[in-house]
């Protein structure tokens, strides 16, 4: 089901937010036949990281919600070794910190 399982944009790449701005520092993806599912982290200007769970439509940035299908997270998984610091934050979610490092 996977084309891809990593990022073809380049990076870092400045974004912009009303709050405030920095890089995106890792991207992690996977492509469907219409759209392509990602995670990025995003490190702000002050040095905070937040991860954001979005989706491209081609070449366009999708502006609703990322829904995976459940048999996607197999794919994310591992797309996810080639993204180590947002697999480290993921990995968090279940008290893993010691286990994505």
């Amino acid at each position: 089901m996977t084309d891809q399982a990593t990022s073809h944009r380049r990076l870092p790449r400045p974004f912009n937010m009303p709050w405030g701005g920095g890089q995106i520092v890792e991207e992690v993806s996977i492509l469907r036949d219409h759209w392509e599912p990602t995670i990025q982290l995003l490190r702000f200007e002050d040095g905070a990281e937040t991860l954001r769970f979005c989706y491209y439509q081609g070449s366009r940035f999708g502006r609703g919600p990322m829904m995976l299908d459940v048999q996607d997270l197999d794919d994310f998984a591992d797309a996810l070794t080639n993204a180590p610091r947002i697999a480290r934050h993921i990995a968090r979610l279940r008290g893993e910190e010691g286990l994505a490092e």
